[in-house]
């Protein structure tokens, strides 16, 4: 190997703001890139204090070549997801690298070597820093801009994970609904609808802006019970939960949500965020001081949701009260000037919610994968 390549922890203020620009040196002039929002991209890597470090431990590291940083990786330790499964897996998220196969193995090597360091048995990725955030690299569909909190990368990310040693554990999914679709709406599924609200008394609501804050927590609750059995799926910690509350707080329009109750009991939740992306892109990822505002002032702009969750608890799954909760959704959407819907991410092992949307007209349109590697 090269002795111009070298690759180290992040330990410094400057060794930090290199892992965060490089990844807009990497993306320069490519049309479809989005930046992150900065200051949530800060706490998520471990930068700044964040509720998902309070179970887990992480490291950065970047790599440069003749002096220049290049690539970065972020190591990370979820001791929830290894109490729950009964293993001893590290994690890594947050991967950018140049299309450079010497310096993206260097970085897998180090960051390997940290969580072998620490009694990690495998490693998987990428979570940046877990499934309940963003996940996955993109391997189909490079023709379009990412939705809100999907990750982008260059095709060739694929490539250099392989090379890595990495194989494939598990694909997820993006689909794209047009309202124009619900016009030839298969009619079984229709039919599902009304004989499932007639058979359980279904009442669907969107978020009481009363009471926004306890019915954001509700939604989340609903998430983490309705998931259980989902591959990979670790419940959000209550100070995540509390932690995303505060966030979504300035996130969700509530005609965008609908929460399904029996007998005055939250069975379902099902949310829409706006594509936020195309303003994010226009204020360069910066909320401060004055990004915030654009986000506010433009959203009734936006045209595109993601149908980020659509969740029931388990005793009421497979009863169709997730397609009566988004139904809730649907008349408001169209009124806010929605044009089309993303739902995302799918996993490709849950046949029954794949199925339900392709039936209902979605097309599939972008493909991520998950990696796993023995150490």
């Amino acid at each position: 190997m090269s002795d111009a390549l070298r690759c180290w922890p992040v330990a410094t203020r400057s060794d930090r703001r290199a892992f965060m620009r490089v990844i807009k040196e990497l993306y320069q002039g490519d049309p479809n890139w989005v930046p992150p929002i900065w200051k949530v991209q800060k706490e998520l890597v471990g930068f700044k204090p964040h509720p998902f470090y309070a179970a887990g431990e992480c490291q950065a590291f970047i790599v440069a070549r003749e002096g220049k940083v290049i690539g970065r990786i972020v190591a990370i330790i979820n001791n929830a997801h290894n109490d729950r499964y009964k293993e001893k897996r590290g994690f890594f998220g947050f991967y950018e690298c140049a299309d450079d196969e010497q310096a993206s193995n260097l970085l897998f090597e180090t960051a390997g070597e940290w969580l072998k360091a620490k009694g990690m048995t495998d490693v998987r990725g990428p979570a940046s820093p877990s499934l309940n955030y963003e996940c996955g690299t993109l391997i189909d569909g490079f023709d379009s801009p990412p939705t809100f909190m999907i990750p982008y990368n260059p095709p060739y990310h694929d490539r250099l994970i392989k090379a890595a040693g990495f194989e494939k554990a598990e694909d997820m999914f993006s689909y794209i609904g047009h309202v124009d679709d619900l016009k030839t709406l298969d009619p079984k599924l229709a039919f599902i609808l009304e004989e499932v609200k007639k058979r359980f008394n279904v009442v669907c609501r969107p978020i009481d802006k009363k009471r926004f804050s306890s019915d954001v927590r509700t939604f989340l609750e609903i998430y983490n019970r309705s998931l259980e059995n989902t591959w990979g799926y670790v419940p959000l910690s209550g100070a995540e939960i509390d932690h995303q509350a505060k966030e979504l707080k300035y996130m969700l329009v509530p005609e965008m949500t609908s929460i399904a109750e029996i007998d005055g009991k939250p069975v379902g939740a099902g949310f829409g965020l706006l594509d936020f992306n195309p303003i994010i892109k226009e204020i360069g990822g910066n909320i401060f001081p004055f990004g915030w505002i654009k986000l506010f002032t433009k959203r009734k702009n936006l045209t595109r949701v993601r149908l980020i969750s659509t969740n029931v608890i388990p005793e009421y799954q497979k009863w169709g009260l997730g397609l009566v909760t988004l139904e809730r959704i649907l008349p408001d959407a169209i009124e806010f000037g929605i044009k089309e819907g993303e739902f995302s991410w799918v996993l490709e092992s849950n046949t029954l919610s794949r199925k339900t949307i392709e039936r209902g007209g979605a097309t599939k349109t972008k493909a991520h994968r998950m990696y796993d590697k023995k150490l």
